[in-house]
């Protein structure tokens, strides 16, 4: 069901100007599946409240909630056109009032630990890039058709978003920086083989694939108690990105997976003075694949003990320092 929906929304946005390759139909793609799962899960919510006698009350307002602008729905349960924006009225809704409307949840959040935050942040970096309404329309149709209701239907969409950014990853435009193959992703995290309560940090996040693979791992490897999937939520993974795009898809693929608030910090984990780490600062386990020839400033390299430009020496400097002993 998934893998057809993502290839005819490619075909859609193949078609529309503001998306040139790839890369931007993944970004694309993912805001609106975003918003859609962020819908289901709201649901699901709601019903496990009302089971248990309490109330949810939605983080998103009424206008903004999918059901409203992008799937209004009539009482046979089928698109409402009367009511569905589309054309210059859907992108004008988008660009002008729901993007700016989600960005400020950054803002009004508690704390960074939080999906209000994650929200904020996401459409902070993004922008919407489909230029006609109506491309945006059909895109919305498709992915209303999709659930994610079920542990089963959210392990097949997680599964293929991976799919989409292993193709972003082959489609140029330094696409690898957010892919490391899934097998040896696997392989590395089944050796490390970390416990419930390690803390986990990748410190060039990319797409998130070592986090959701160690995620995935842990959650199968006992029967979890509710301190346990506390833990894992909340206490376990952490990583740093330095690019937007990247940022937001690893956030993007960890939430996919089940990790609501993701620990990941947007930022240059180079620019960061080696000496400057504690011992409060480390973690148990590192995962990662840093970037390998890239080359950072003089100013960065200042940060190190053995100064080169070439970026995986100095992560690997970084890595040695904020792994416990």
């Amino acid at each position: 069901m998934f893998e057809q929906t993502f290839k005819n929304i490619d075909d859609i946005l193949h078609k529309d100007a503001g998306c040139g390759s790839e890369l931007d139909y993944v970004e694309q793609t993912s805001w609106v599946l975003f918003l859609k799962y962020l819908d289901d899960l709201e649901k699901d919510k709601i019903t496990a409240a009302e089971l248990t006698g309490k109330v949810y009350k939605p983080l998103i307002e009424t206008e903004y909630q999918w059901s409203v602008w992008a799937a209004p729905k009539g009482v046979d349960g089928k698109l409402d056109h009367h009511k569905a924006l589309t054309g210059d009225d859907l992108a004008d809704f988008v660009n002008i009032k729901l993007f700016p409307y989600l960005k400020k949840f950054k803002v009004d959040a508690e704390s960074a630990d939080t999906i209000e935050y994650k929200i904020g942040e996401i459409f902070s970096e993004l922008k919407n890039r489909i230029q006609s309404g109506y491309n945006l329309r059909e895109v919305i149709n498709r992915i209303d058709e999709l659930r994610f209701r079920t542990h089963a239907e959210k392990h097949e969409m997680s599964h293929l978003y991976e799919s989409k950014i292993q193709n972003m990853g082959n489609a140029g435009r330094n696409g690898g920086e957010y892919y490391t193959p899934r097998p040896l992703i696997t392989t590395i995290v089944k050796v490390v083989a970390p416990k419930i309560g390690d803390k986990i940090y990748d410190g060039a996040v990319g797409s998130a694939g070592f986090l959701c693979e160690a995620f995935d791992y842990l959650q199968n490897s006992k029967k979890l108690t509710t301190t346990d999937v506390e833990t894992l939520q909340k206490k376990t993974f952490y990583g740093k990105e330095k690019k937007s795009l990247a940022y937001i898809i690893g956030t993007m693929n960890m939430i996919f997976h089940g990790i609501e608030a993701p620990n990941i910090v947007h930022t240059n984990t180079l620019a960061e003075n080696i000496l400057h780490i504690e011992e409060k600062d480390r973690y148990n386990i590192v995962l990662a694949n840093p970037p390998f020839g890239g080359k950072e400033r003089v100013e960065v390299q200042q940060n190190f003990p053995i100064k080169t430009g070439e970026t995986a020496s100095l992560f690997l400097q970084h890595f040695i320092k904020i792994l416990k002993a």
